[in-house]
């Protein structure tokens, strides 16, 4: 393959241009609000440094992590130029991490606060911090109680600088859900006695189509940068960014009758043509997904169970040019990772973030934008999905 060997038994693509078109459509669909993107789990396990990367590039300038060592990493990559928040609090004695490394961490507990503002102190300067607020979630975030605490007593924010003040939707994907609403005016009315000068956001990638009420200062769209459908029951406004295309390993001819698989839960109902596929529970197929592989269009549905490392699929009615080597297509246009989260009785976040890595990765964009040696080859390759090795 141009000089490369394609060692792996699957390809995970990512379209990195539908990744900034989506962030795009969001950003037109939340004016005059900011967009930003939630990066976390390594941008949902598609990438994080590549994907923070090209939208950067593109105009988006704050972006929000899980972890510490997400925002140290996601800093390495992409500069000092953007914002980036850590969702989960700050673990006791990492204040200096944060810190060298401009990270903003979003305050969750009356505890956390106080050890930022003894950091603030040691330190002689004010120390920038966003506040989460508890708005109905009962997740994490400041209960009502300890904003009041807080509008009483404004010293209990000396020291800090307070960048952003967020809540989160509970039920953000039911527009109708009367908690969205209520959640809309619990925030406004907690939000109301903090500081004024701190940016507000409540609205995730469910909560930009909502409507423009909950969009305040600020969205925090991640799943739908990815191509999730934000809108559930509606057609999907995002573009798709994944692919995930698999090797034959075997091919065979059986008779009608023939058991397929751990168990014997399956038996072919006539004739049939088996195609081995390289693709298992171990690469973070869920095993309950027993959907379909598409050649040349051509539905293959599985057989029998999914195993650690490998799928048998039904290929007996598949074009004849199937040939062992060959590459079948597994998350595609015909078969989309809400398409098979929903066969998994799942979501299509959960789907994203457990695809192993043991995949080759692919990003694709007409701008490359990643030349790091190693990375070009990946960058340039336009994969054809019949590849054969």
């Amino acid at each position: 393959m141009i000089g490369d060997v394609l060692r792996e038994g699957a390809i995970l693509t990512v379209d990195l241009d539908a990744v900034v078109s989506n962030w795009k459509l969001l950003s037109a669909a939340s004016k005059p609000a900011e967009c930003a993107a939630v990066v976390k789990a390594d941008a949902y396990g598609l990438g994080a440094a590549e994907i923070a990367l090209s939208l950067q590039a593109a105009g988006c300038q704050t972006f929000f992590v899980a972890h510490l060592d997400e925002g140290l990493e996601l800093r390495k990559a992409i500069g000092f130029s953007s914002r980036i928040f850590v969702l989960n609090g700050t673990p006791r004695g990492t204040e200096y991490d944060f810190l060298k490394s401009v990270l903003i961490p979003v305050v969750n507990t009356v505890g956390e606060l106080a050890a930022w503002q003894h950091c603030a102190g040691a330190a002689g300067r004010s120390m920038p911090i966003a506040l989460q607020l508890d708005t109905g979630m009962t997740r994490l975030g400041l209960a009502p109680g300890d904003i009041a605490m807080l509008a009483a007593d404004p010293a209990l924010l000396k020291g800090l600088s307070v960048e952003l003040i967020m809540s989160h939707l509970a039920c953000a994907d039911q527009f109708a859900h009367s908690a969205n609403d209520r959640q809309r005016r619990e925030f406004a009315k907690l939000r109301s006695v903090l500081p004024k000068k701190a940016g507000s956001s409540l609205a995730n990638s469910a909560g930009v189509f909502i409507g423009r009420g909950f969009h305040f200062d600020l969205v925090r769209p991640g799943a739908a940068l990815y191509g999730l459908n934000p809108t559930p029951g509606r057609p999907n406004p995002m573009k798709e960014v994944v692919g995930l295309s698999a090797r034959v390993i075997q091919l065979r001819d059986v008779p009608t009758g023939t058991f397929v698989g751990y168990g014997h839960t399956k038996r072919t109902a006539r004739p049939s043509k088996l195609a081995t596929i390289s693709l298992g529970y171990a690469d973070g197929w869920p095993r309950s997904a027993c959907t379909s592989a598409f050649f040349d269009d051509t539905a293959m549905p599985f057989i029998g169970r999914v195993s650690m490392d490998s799928i048998v699929v039904d290929a007996t009615d598949s074009a004849g040019t199937l040939r062992e080597g060959a590459f079948v297509d597994i998350v595609c246009s015909e078969q989309t990772v809400d398409d098979v989260a929903s066969a998994s009785g799942t979501i299509g976040y959960e789907i994203l973030v457990r695809l192993g890595r043991r995949f080759r990765r692919e990003y694709r964009s007409l701008a490359m934008l990643d030349e790091r040696p190693g990375k070009s080859g990946e960058h340039e390759l336009s994969l054809n999905r019949k590849v054969e090795t």
